[in-house]
């Protein structure tokens, strides 16, 4: 997975636009952002996901995925290792967070 086929990923939700935030493009719906590349560095994305999705994702993609550091982790950001992550990983990481942004 590149940060290219994530980006085309996260656009193709319906509604999703492209945008930045603390000098990282990032993907949001409804102003919410949904997900992130380029933190902690270009290897990585983030989804925006609840702690409960968290942990299931990383109990069954342990090595592509791990929380983001700090708060934020705890509160279900996940960081992606794109060189590991297959596009079904990411598919499926941004599907939750995008239905977790327009369920609310």
């Amino acid at each position: 997975m590149t940060p290219r086929q994530f980006a085309k990923l996260a656009l193709s939700f319906p509604g999703v636009v492209e945008a930045e935030h603390m000098g990282h493009p990032d993907f949001r719906i409804g102003g919410k952002i949904i997900a992130s590349l380029g933190s902690p560095d270009a290897d990585w994305g983030m989804v925006k996901l609840t702690p409960d999705q968290q942990a299931a994702l990383i109990e069954t993609n342990g090595g592509a995925c791990q929380p983001c550091r700090g708060i934020w982790g705890l509160r279900g950001y996940t960081n992606i290792r794109l060189a590991e992550a297959t596009q079904s990983l990411v598919r499926s990481a941004l599907e939750l967070a995008f239905e977790n942004a327009t369920n609310k």
